[in-house]
């Protein structure tokens, strides 16, 4: 139950932390199509993992009573097989590129020393 949970709060922080790291490592003019690639690759990963853990379930069985039910080793395994591909994500994220730095014509300018100061301005008669 332990290991559910922390399973389940791992895949809520990284579906949540992915389109932001999407959006910041692509120029503005991609964030659909990359994004639309994360739900695409997020949709096939759920799948295919959901199918393989079934296979291992489903092979690795112990009889209780007239009952095949799933071994301890099948969860065991998938369990393992889990967390080395969590492992090969955390690799695979570490190489994400950094956030892009806007054009040149869209950057703003730096405040000047006299606008933080509020000087410049125009005086209210006292």
């Amino acid at each position: 139950m332990a290991v559910s949970a922390v399973i389940g709060a791992g895949i809520g922080f990284a579906y949540g932390a992915l389109p932001a790291l999407i959006m910041g490592a692509v120029p503005v003019s991609e964030t659909a199509a990359a994004n639309s690639l994360n739900t695409l690759m997020r949709s096939i990963g759920t799948s295919m993992a959901s199918a393989i853990a079934g296979v291992i379930l489903a092979q690795l069985t112990t009889t209780f009573g007239a009952v095949e039910l799933p071994a301890q080793s099948g969860f065991r395994i998938v369990l393992g097989i889990g967390a080395a591909a969590a492992l090969v994500a955390l690799g695979i994220a570490a190489f994400l590129p950094g956030k892009v730095p806007p054009p040149d014509d869209q950057r703003r300018p730096a405040p000047t020393a006299s606008a933080s100061r509020g000087g410049g301005g125009r005086r209210l008669p006292s």
